[in-house]
């Protein structure tokens, strides 16, 4: 039963008592009891009016509650001139523009926020309760290149994706760096914001492959220049002091002539080896034309054919008619090519495949090999600088590959795949 009920019941039973006592002591004395009548019927009016002092206040109330529960902000009173009430009318419109300030303030915030991280460049990735994936920001999916929908409500274990794999045992607070291939690297940082009153996670991913990249470059670039400068400043007058020792005549015996020539062999593969690791250093920018990539491979399988049938690796070229049109710097990319094949040939070893897909459409160049296949331990660093799975391998020949690539602004990959094939996958800008 509501305040208004009880109070109109209680004033109408007062009065109800007051009339029938009235009635019966005062009925003889007719003046008395008009006296008494008009006195009850005063009472009921300032009852009514006492009714509307004290229920008004009230209205007022459920009104503004209702607006609140709405989350309408724009009701405002007016005051009645009423001392109470005008004070309760007063501290109600305050406290409604200071909530209407806070939800704007609150609103404002939140689209703030929310631009930010949509345009952020560093990758966020917001967790929920559950810790399964809630929302991802554009640059998070163009790292794992997927989309808020293919993982919206997966756990990060749920999703094949190495780096969404290796961030699934990252406890909050700390940061972990990510390599995948041996090129992409990223520093990964998991944080918690407070969220009515529990704890939800984001992870912040942020690429370093381009400044990893620079650096790494510049540091073996100049050991590389300071040893060959070291090395071609000493081979050469040694070579010129042993060719010289050859002629004396008082080197007659034939083990000395042999020993000074191994000498002079070892020095001469001693410069190729620095030679061959300052091309890497000097590798000039890159001279684009257009060529056809379909031409360029079967010049450079025609090439290693030979190489492969002596080991009785068979060659499967996959190649449309049409031509394939890519700006590249011919010589190049055909040393990446043959790099590519090189490797294949030594991973199969004896009887196997190497088979060349070609899809102009997806601008995409993909070779694949029945070899032995890549180490999740190797995978991890392949493209490193002078990394080799080889046990006497210098690592030049993938460093060589990713300089170029790079060069030319290709996407490129290598990896085992499901079926046991190795694919080494380029795409052309």
């Amino acid at each position: 039963m509501t305040l208004k009920v009880k109070y109109i019941l209680f004033i109408a039973l007062v009065h109800s008592i007051l009339l029938v006592f009235s009635f019966y002591w005062l009925k003889d004395n007719k003046i008395l009891f008009i006296v008494t009548e008009a006195l009850i019927l005063l009472s009921i009016g300032a009852s009514v009016m006492l009714y509307q002092d004290f229920i008004q206040p009230l209205k007022l109330i459920m009104t503004g509650i209702d607006s609140i529960k709405d989350k309408d902000f724009n009701v405002k009173f007016v005051k009645t001139g009423k001392y109470e009430m005008d004070q309760l009318i007063g501290v109600y419109n305050m406290m409604i523009d200071k909530l209407r300030e806070e939800r704007t303030l609150q609103q404002q915030q939140h689209f703030f926020l929310e631009n930010l991280i949509q345009a952020s460049p560093t990758g966020i990735i917001i967790l929920d309760f559950d810790q399964k994936i809630a929302s991802i920001n554009p640059k998070a999916a163009q790292f794992i290149d997927l989309t808020d929908q293919t993982i919206f409500g997966k756990a990060l274990n749920e999703v094949s994706h190495p780096l969404l794999e290796a961030l699934t045992d990252l406890p909050s607070g700390e940061s972990k760096t990510v390599s995948i291939n041996g090129i992409e690297m990223y520093k990964c940082q998991k944080s918690h914001f407070v969220d009515r009153g529990f704890q939800r996670y984001f992870i912040t991913i942020e690429e370093l492959s381009a400044e990893l990249l620079k650096a790494e470059k510049n540091a073996y670039g100049k050991v590389i220049r300071m040893m060959a400068h070291e090395v071609n400043n000493s081979i050469g007058p040694i070579n010129s002091i042993l060719d010289s020792a050859l002629t004396y005549k008082a080197i007659e015996k034939p083990e000395y002539i042999h020993a000074l020539q191994v000498a002079m062999e070892r020095n001469q593969r001693l410069n190729i080896f620095m030679r061959n690791f300052a091309d890497v250093v000097r590798l000039p920018q890159p001279q684009r034309e257009q060529a056809d990539i379909h031409h360029i491979i079967r010049d450079v399988a025609t090439l290693m054919e030979q190489q492969a049938i002596a080991s009785g690796i068979e060659f499967n070229i996959d190649i449309p008619d049409l031509p394939f049109l890519v700006f590249i710097d011919v010589q190049q990319i055909e040393q990446v090519l043959v790099n590519i094949i090189k490797n294949a040939i030594e991973s199969i070893e004896q009887n196997g495949k190497i088979e060349f897909i070609s899809k102009p459409d997806l601008r995409t160049l993909i070779i694949q090999d029945s070899g032995k296949g890549i180490s999740k331990e190797a995978a991890a660093q392949l493209f490193s600088p002078f990394f080799s799975t080889k046990r006497e391998g210098q690592g030049i020949g993938l460093t060589l590959i990713r300089e170029i690539l790079l060069n030319h602004n290709c996407d490129f990959s290598l990896q085992t795949l499901a079926t046991g094939y190795t694919e080494f996958r380029i795409v052309f800008e």
